[in-house]
């Protein structure tokens, strides 16, 4: 590891600056009493850096667990440690806006609460979202009246609420498996467990709901006022989130960097999944911002950690994070146009000192090794253009054949104890991955890599990949905690129809439908909206329905909206009329998948 100045106490006093008060206890309850958010569990990061944390990610930590109502400029206030995320309050004439309401509305409550104690009894006059991840809006509810009855403005970048659902439906099941890895959501919070994730502590897992825009913010230098306070915006999609935008407050002289500019190296390609971001659009939006904003701006601030004061360190800030995501793909491009796959660029990327050595562009939420293996996936796709690669047997198959080779499972597990000992972890991690796959019984070879697992996570600098391998190593011991995926009804209601139908064709089991012809027209009696959907080859197609393409229907169905959501969530058909081929619903829905986890819908 580059040295790094662990003396600097700059992040810890600019972390500190402007508190006001912290939530006594720091521990947010539902209405049925369970926890949804602990941050005093944390209370061990006080304590000196053990053996089992890699020292930056102590430090990190210790940083993101702070907690309380803080100052940021004179009408500018942030809650930090309620949350992943933090929740901004900027002060307008009747009330306050504000800026990205958490994840869960009981930790957007209890972060608005704190401000009222502090601030006196303001309403909500305005909020923001800054962009279309689930922690920058699950919380409205928490802060504005579900239906938003008072018409309360909302912003939101264009396109929000598209990117917004599609993310925690299309993939959600899987998506959901992955970031329980990636959270530690099942890990001891302890020294020799989850410490933190690089961006903030921990997620809350609470109510989550959507609040639809009523105001979209469609180009960069649109300016907008709500409640008396003047705002300047910047579009900045494909950056950190499809649908995202940072902006300016010109008599607060206040720069919101929404998650494009935070105190770490963010995910190129988060390990939850997602679609890979542009590192290079990245960079730039960034070089655009300090060109917008820098000269008029005494602090910037983003929607996770502590903000910057002081124009100059403002530029220096942003000029290095411009600079770490225009480098990792600049040099990644380079090398792979001069023949490296993916693992080997990573593998011999190297990044220049002076950023090495800056505290805000360490790896502790993306690493220089994943993000730089996403950008070449992002130009090159999977295949590394290795013919041997073009056609690889799946993971068990190739594992049996390999331990095959080397003697059977109990010799590899021999030869992945030499390596570890040697303190190659990674291969022996390879090795005893190949072992468990063959034989996933094998009580030495899951003992073997859990501890290997053990030993790779607590070296990590990286929140997420602390978090992968300790996961990892605790199923292997104690068995699969199974992952339940739920989408509020709060959710559900930002759905489109034309989500639910997509969210309809992704559960279709193919070869169950594979002679399957059926059309079924859909009539919105509540809207007056008509779609076609049509079973064929095992694929399900939908279109709004013309007036040409009537008739040829085995079946017209007339229902609501909500009717379409308890039909897709619950398979609920009560209200739902039908014209022709009563029987067709019920083929329809025969070929789903079920029961399906990827669509489960849980109450407010």
């Amino acid at each position: 590891m580059v040295d790094l100045p662990f003396d600097d106490r700059a992040d810890f006093d600019n972390a500190d600056r402007g508190w006001i008060a912290s939530l006594e206890p720091g521990v947010v309850t539902a209405a049925d009493g369970r926890v949804v958010w602990d941050n005093d569990v944390f209370a061990f990061l006080a304590g000196a850096c053990p053996e089992t944390v890699n020292p930056s990610l102590w430090r990190q930590s210790r940083l993101c667990a702070k907690q309380g109502l803080y100052e940021v400029a004179e009408g500018l206030y942030q809650v930090r440690g309620l949350d992943l995320s933090n929740m901004t309050l900027v002060e307008g004439d009747r009330g306050v806006v504000v800026i990205d309401p958490l994840i869960s509305a009981e930790t957007a409550a209890a972060a608005l609460g704190l401000y009222r104690a502090h601030r006196g009894d303001r309403p909500v006059t305005g909020m923001i979202y800054t962009h279309s991840h689930v922690d920058h809006f699950g919380g409205a509810t928490g802060v504005i009246p579900e239906g938003n009855p008072d018409g309360i403005a909302i912003l939101a970048p264009a396109g929000f609420v598209e990117h917004a659902v599609a993310e925690n439906v299309y993939a959600g099941t899987a998506m959901a498996r992955r970031g329980a890895y990636m959270y530690g959501n099942t890990l001891d919070k302890s020294p020799t467990g989850m410490v933190g994730t690089g961006l903030g502590q921990s997620a809350s897992s609470g109510t989550t709901a959507l609040i639809p825009p009523t105001r979209d913010i469609t180009h960069t230098g649109q300016r907008e006022v709500v409640d008396g306070v003047r705002i300047v915006f910047q579009l900045t999609p494909g950056t950190e989130a499809p649908a995202e935008m940072n902006f300016h407050f010109p008599d607060l002289r206040a720069l919101c960097l929404a998650e494009n500019a935070t105190h770490n190296l963010h995910n190129v390609l988060t390990l939850r999944g997602a679609v890979v971001r542009d590192a290079r659009v990245w960079s730039r939006y960034i070089a655009e911002a300090v060109e917008m904003f820098a000269d008029d701006t005494d602090v910037a601030f983003a929607s996770h950690h502590w903000p910057t004061w002081g124009r100059d360190d403002v530029v220096r800030f942003l000029e290095e994070q411009r600079d770490l995501y225009a480098y990792l793909h600049d040099q990644t491009l380079r090398l792979l146009n001069r023949g490296l796959t993916g693992p080997e660029i990573a593998e011999r990327f190297a990044m220049p000192p002076a950023l090495a050595a800056t505290w805000h562009t360490r790896g502790y939420y993306g690493s220089v090794s994943h993000n730089v293996k996403a950008i070449y996936q992002r130009y090159m796709g999977w295949f590394d253009g290795n013919p041997a690669h073009l056609w690889q047997h799946p993971p068990r198959e190739e594992a049996v054949r390999y331990t095959a080779c080397m003697g059977g499972v109990d010799a590899v597990v021999a030869l992945a104890g030499r390596y570890a000992a040697d303190g190659d972890l990674r291969f022996a991690a390879t090795l005893l991955g190949h072992a468990v796959f063959a034989d996933p019984d094998h009580p030495a070879a899951k003992a073997a890599l859990a501890d290997v697992f053990e030993r790779l996570g607590f070296g990590a600098e990286c929140g997420p990949w602390r978090n992968f391998f300790l996961t990892g190593a605790k199923e292997l011991r104690d068995g699969i905690t199974p992952t339940p995926f739920a989408i509020s009804r709060g959710m559900v209601a930002g759905l489109s129809r034309e989500q639910v139908f997509d969210s309809l064709a992704i559960r279709v089991n193919g070869p169950r439908a594979w002679d399957i012809s059926l059309t079924i027209d859909w009539d919105f009696a509540d809207t007056g909206d008509r779609y076609r959907t049509t079973l064929s080859h095992g694929a399900l197609i939908h279109r709004p329905r013309v007036d040409h393409t009537a008739g040829g229907a085995d079946a017209t169905l007339t229902l609501t909206k909500p009717q379409l959501f308890a039909l897709f969530t619950d398979g609920t058909t009560d209200g739902i009329t039908t014209d022709g081929d009563t029987g067709a619903l019920a083929r329809l829905l025969g070929v789903l998948d079920d029961p399906d986890p990827s669509f489960a819908v849980v109450t407010p």
